[in-house]
């Protein structure tokens, strides 16, 4: 069984990860391949602030929230390992700031020590611990582990599914972010730009004015602000959607046929999100699996 996945980065890495784990030893031989154009540490995975918090916590989509909750055990489980500090991992605690009052988030139940604020504190939000997930350690930490394990890694920019499918396949994991509608169109896909939100805005250059914007709103709630240091600016692109697209897909290509799953979308909380939906999709591939070959059923 040939597995080739689109994507190296969080999303990438933890499916290939998540695959390997649950069927490395079902299927023999099993060959994991990670195909991308940018390595750590020139994703977008690695730009991003790492803080585990989900993004759209407000929309009420449980499948997303019960993802949420399997990435921060996940990674909880983690923190009193030393493999804590190779990953990048560790707590967290601070405060959300509010200009208005707001519902309690789905996630209140997830993280450690949520609490409402109190009025001697600041009028609006709440306070909570959760886990910091640095990109730019954990994605080589995730390169590391799949590479002692025999996964192996190609930097070419992929253009088509049929690409991969002519060159013997079978399984196809499409974890491109982004990128994804250059694959396929999906017209629900839209790129969103930093910690703001430009639906549309496909530049991936820093903008003075979205600067100023960003400075200004957060030292108006937290004055003290305006007495840090800018370390660094970065500006990234965010594969947002209306909902996470994981699915499988059966694809033709002329005669022959091969077996797509679907894996982006998650737009700027692809750390918080990323290990429940690669255990999503490699559940996916299990099902593939017991599809394309019976007799692997009672392994799996």
């Amino acid at each position: 069984m040939r597995v080739a996945i689109i994507g190296a980065g969080v999303i990438g890495l933890s499916t290939a990860q998540c695959v390997y784990e649950q069927y490395h030893s079902s299927v023999s031989p099993l060959t994991i391949e990670i195909y991308a154009d940018r390595y750590t540490p020139l994703t977008t995975s690695d730009g991003a602030a790492g803080f585990w918090q989900p993004y759209l916590y407000d929309k009420g989509n449980t499948l997303e929230t019960k993802w949420n909750k399997e990435t921060f055990d996940y990674l909880l489980s983690f923190l009193s390992s030393p493999d804590s500090i190779k990953m990048g991992i560790f707590l967290q605690s601070g405060y959300n700031l509010c200009d208005k009052p707001s519902p309690d988030p789905s996630f209140k139940d997830i993280v450690l020590g949520f609490r409402k604020l109190t009025d001697r504190e600041l009028d609006y939000g709440w306070f909570n611990t959760a886990i910091m997930i640095e990109g730019k350690t954990y994605l080589p930490w995730l390169m590391d582990w799949l590479r002692e394990r025999g996964v192996k890694f190609y930097q070419r920019k992929i253009d088509s599914f049929k690409e991969l499918a002519d060159a013997g396949a079978d399984v196809i994991i499409n974890c491109t972010g982004v990128r994804s509608g250059e694959l396929q169109p999906d017209a629900d896909l839209k790129p969103g730009r930093g910690q703001i939100i430009k639906l549309g805005n496909w530049s991936e250059m820093n903008n003075s004015i979205d600067h100023k914007r960003i400075w200004e709103q957060a030292c108006s709630l937290e004055p003290s602000l305006k007495n840090a240091r800018i370390v660094e600016d970065w500006s990234g692109l965010r594969p947002a959607r209306s909902k996470v697209r994981l699915e499988r897909e059966t694809m033709n290509f002329g005669p022959s046929t091969c077996e797509v799953i679907h894996n982006y979308g998650h737009g700027g909380f692809g750390l918080t999100i990323h290990r429940g939906c690669a255990m999503a999709a490699a559940k996916l591939f299990g099902e593939i699996l017991e599809k394309k070959y019976p007799s692997t059923r009672s392994r799996l």
